[in-house]
């Protein structure tokens, strides 16, 4: 299942669907009822992934996934980043990206973003009811922003130039940033740290 085009399923489906999916059969293997669904759903379209030469075992990059997947706080993410680091050294950047792509999907549940989608360079956010975002900050972002878009079913829409995984994440926390009403302290940082 993690076989040699294991980039290219996640890259086609998303890193989100493709471990719902791995899950769900590993589930269904085993008996099991499945889980709830995870609210947050992002779907960036990235290179996200652990390459063979990072982590060679199967079983063990399977592992790395569910754990990335399934980590709640940021200090679970720093926990799973060190393990990484301390067993395998610096993760290269495609890793870097999965870490990135995991502390974005915190700082989304914590201001109450129940799906990122991007496509070519259009990016939608569907926020929930009681998410905790300045109506201020956001009529100013979408004034601001050429061709941005925010629908009274809580969609907004606009534009995004960056084409690298890590310049498209970076942009992304930066407008989450920007729009959220939660305390500078109470937003998660980084889980990847800088580029090394």
């Amino acid at each position: 299942m993690l076989g040699g085009e294991q980039s290219g399923h996640i890259e086609a489906i998303g890193f989100e669907l493709y471990t719902q999916m791995l899950e769900r059969a590993v589930r269904e293997m085993k008996g099991e009822a499945a889980p709830d669904e995870a609210e947050t759903q992002l779907n960036l379209g990235l290179n996200i992934r652990i390459p063979a030469d990072y982590v060679p075992e199967e079983n063990q990059r399977l592992q790395m996934y569910k754990r990335v997947a399934r980590v709640e706080t940021e200090s679970q993410l720093a926990d799973v980043t060190a393990e990484l680091q301390d067993r395998f050294g610096p993760p290269p950047p495609a890793v870097r990206n999965l870490l990135d792509y995991a502390s974005l999907k915190l700082l989304c549940m914590k201001v109450g973003i129940n799906a990122i989608e991007r496509k070519r360079d259009f990016v939608t956010l569907k926020f929930q009811q009681n998410a905790s975002v300045e109506p201020e900050q956001l009529a100013r972002f979408v004034s601001d922003q050429r061709g941005a878009q925010f629908t009274p079913d809580g969609v907004l829409k606009f534009v995004l130039k960056a084409a690298a995984a890590e310049e498209v994440l970076r942009a992304l926390r930066s407008v989450l940033e920007q729009l959220s009403s939660l305390e500078p302290a109470s937003i998660v940082s980084s889980a990847s740290g800088p580029t090394p």
